[in-house]
């Protein structure tokens, strides 16, 4: 089993043609590895855009990319695909996040009137592997590839990152480090209609408590002190898109404020509590 780790940047664009902004691919980079980790092919092109004419300054900033080199060595969406395409094979393909393959549906959509990747068979995401290897989530901040690189002891700067193929290295770097061959077979998904399905379900938090998806029964808090079931001594109210309501333990009379998330997924409603002897911190809104 071959691996191919591609990384994408591209520049937002006002687009007449389908009346919103597109996020428009510029550069593929890629590495392609086997199931060693060893490296057994590169990948690297520009792509010239038709959308936006000029990048913008802080892509350019970001990126290092001139327009001028954009122009004069960029080629076609349609030729850049194809040879990914050559060059990927019946590789599972790695991205940091969904981000890229997300913009790569949205760009093939606008090209060819499909969101189907004709190169993607098998898909793994290795932001998501890593989290998991590393026993770190937080759905209000997700792992970036450089804070990762820094948990794992791996040398990178700011200034390094922002170009696909250095992207890409480093990701592979991180994956070194936290390898499973087993678990990492785990995560891998085929790219089929419930792919599809599943990479474009938008989550979103639930603000209704009389939501018919919300098993009530699951909306209680157990005293950390103790270890038995807390009474409940006001009703629930939303703040920050949370349930809030405040709990007393009937063995040591501990009183606390509970803070229960509700979060619609494709694969059913998720539940996370958190509790705090006074008013919950305030937490920014994630829909995402």
């Amino acid at each position: 089993m071959d691996i191919v780790i591609l990384d994408l940047e591209w520049n937002g664009s006002y687009s007449k043609k389908v009346h919103h902004y597109v996020n428009e691919i510029i550069e593929f980079g890629a590495v392609k590895v086997n199931d060693k980790l060893e490296v057994i092919d590169t990948f690297s092109v520009l792509v010239k855009p038709v959308i936006g004419k000029k990048l913008s300054s802080h892509i350019a900033a970001l990126t290092h990319i001139s327009n001028e080199e954009l122009f004069e060595k960029g080629v076609s969406f349609e030729n850049a695909t194809r040879a990914f395409g050559e060059f990927a094979g019946e590789s599972v393909i790695l991205t940091w996040g969904t981000s890229d393959i997300l913009t790569l549906m949205d760009n093939f959509n606008f090209y060819n009137g499909d969101s189907e990747i004709p190169f993607l068979k098998s898909y793994l995401n290795l932001q998501e592997y890593c989290e998991y290897m590393l026993d770190v989530h937080n759905p209000a901040a997700q792992l970036g590839l450089l804070n990762c690189a820094e948990m794992l002891g791996i040398e990178s700067t700011e200034d390094e990152l922002h170009r696909a193929y250095t992207d890409a290295l480093l990701s592979l770097e991180c994956l070194k480090k936290l390898y499973s061959k087993k678990k990492f077979a785990g995560y891998i998904s085929d790219a089929d209609d419930e792919f599809y399905r599943r990479i474009t379900f938008k989550n979103k938090l639930i603000t209704d408590i009389n939501n018919p998806l919300i098993d009530k029964s699951k909306l209680y808090f157990i005293c950390e002190d103790c270890g038995i079931r807390v009474e409940q001594l006001t009703r629930f109210k939303v703040k920050n898109k949370n349930f809030v309501a405040k709990f007393r333990c009937p063995k040591c009379r501990k009183v606390f404020n509970g803070r229960i998330s509700m979060r619609l997924k494709f694969d059913g409603v998720s539940i996370k509590k958190r509790a705090y002897e006074n008013d919950p911190p305030q937490i920014p809104d994630d829909d995402d």
